[in-house]
């Protein structure tokens, strides 16, 4: 009995080994997919530049498509591109900024000397002071250079993300577009506009999960939980500025609403612990007001950039308000004026190659099934059979344990 578990343990351990090799050669083999796909993406990129006038529906297409436009050198030269601005804006000298007797000058610098924690940890105290003050000028000067446009809280985490990836000229170029068309509702004297944006919430929730809108009617928690996460363009909430770059990558390619469809899919996401919740107008909030930094981030873009399409926002506008808003009706300036592919055509594009893809991928599946059971599924049935046989639960967990110091890889793709 001795000779035969000693024998079994030796079959189990190196079925583990070879489990363990294979599960390490097929990281191996995606690690060098994704830089190929990365490589790729960098030269599809390069080259939508170099087009003359570039391309900015392929430029679109990278920016929403997984991973983003990769890194801030890249963003650089295709955020402008995004938001039609000329090149030569660099050129520019910036100018002076008057803050003495300015209007708006001691709620920037109370908000700004609040925005600690949106600099790089570790950056040195003299950095991140200079950094503030263009901070500051950057906002005074948009708002001397259009003063149709208000101040308001928030304002600043959108345009420390645009100072720390691009710089002070070329964020400040950015920043005004931005502010007189994908912010604009934000920007009015009241919040009337913004009330009308968090309108569409509800509805989008309502079309793909019913029980959850109606939960959260019930507990009457308003939307008011998601207003930070939209007027900052989740910079205020998130801590990961990895995160923040990537979803304006996706903001910047399509309507100025996408990220109203994205806090609908946090919701829909964490549809379980919202269900879960008591039904308390205060504690439903409180759950919802405190976003998961965990969050699955290239599902939630692209489910959001699913449901745009499947309920473009002329589909919800009346039941989110009678008016239309001015972030909407000034895009619709602002597309034509860049005389390219409109993002919603992206989009339905993107939705349609993926189907194809997905289907493609299922046909191959199919044969794949019918020509010859897969390496893994051969290693796993061999080592479920033996573990049967002799040493049961124990083994399994001799198994669960080795695995365990496996690469995290979904053994049953």
């Amino acid at each position: 009995m001795s000779s035969f578990f000693v024998f079994m343990l030796i079959i189990i351990l190196l079925l583990v080994v070879i489990t363990l090799l294979w599960l390490c050669y097929r990281n191996k083999r995606q690690r060098k997919s994704q830089t190929d796909r990365r490589q790729r993406k960098m030269a599809d990129i390069a080259q939508a530049l170099q087009t003359s006038p570039a391309d900015v529906a392929a430029l679109r297409r990278m920016a929403i498509s997984e991973g983003g436009l990769l890194t801030d050198e890249i963003r650089c030269q295709v955020w402008p591109r995004l938001l039609n601005v000329p090149p030569n804006i660099l050129e520019q000298e910036p100018e002076t900024v008057e803050r003495d007797n300015n209007k708006d000058y001691n709620q920037v610098l109370l908000d700004v000397q609040r925005s600690l924690r949106r600099f790089p940890p570790g950056m040195p105290d003299e950095q991140r002071e200079g950094l503030q003050e263009e901070l500051i000028d950057i906002i005074l000067r948009v708002l001397k250079r259009n003063p149709q446009l208000h101040y308001y809280q928030g304002y600043h985490d959108i345009v420390v993300t645009f100072l720390l990836v691009v710089g002070e000229r070329l964020a400040t170029a950015l920043v005004e577009k931005l502010s007189t068309h994908h912010l604009r509702d934000f920007m009015d004297p009241t919040m009337d506009n913004t009330k009308h944006i968090l309108n569409y919430l509800m509805p989008i929730i309502e079309r793909v999960n019913p029980e959850v809108h109606d939960f959260m009617q019930q507990a009457e928690v308003g939307t008011v939980f998601a207003l930070s996460w939209l007027i900052t363009w989740f910079g205020h909430v998130l801590s990961d500025f990895r995160h923040v770059v990537r979803l304006y990558d996706f903001f910047l390619a399509c309507h100025p609403l996408m990220p109203i469809y994205f806090a609908a899919v946090i919701v829909l996401h964490r549809e379980e612990e919202v269900l879960e919740c008591e039904c308390d107008m205060a504690m439903v909030h409180h759950l919802l007001s405190q976003i998961p930094q965990d969050l699955p981030y290239e599902t939630l873009i692209s489910r959001a950039g699913d449901l745009f399409v499947q309920f473009p926002p002329s589909e919800l506008a009346r039941e989110a308000a009678s008016h239309d808003c001015m972030a909407t009706t000034t895009f619709k300036d602002f597309d034509l004026a860049s005389t390219q592919q409109r993002p919603d055509s992206v989009l339905h594009r993107r939705r349609r190659q993926l189907q194809q893809q997905q289907q493609q991928q299922q046909e191959a599946l199919e044969r794949s099934a019918v020509a010859r059971p897969s390496v893994t599924r051969r290693f796993v049935r061999l080592a479920v059979m033996g573990l049967t046989v002799a040493l049961g639960a124990a083994a399994l967990a001799v198994v669960n344990t080795a695995l365990e110091w496996a690469p995290k890889l979904d053994l049953f793709p």
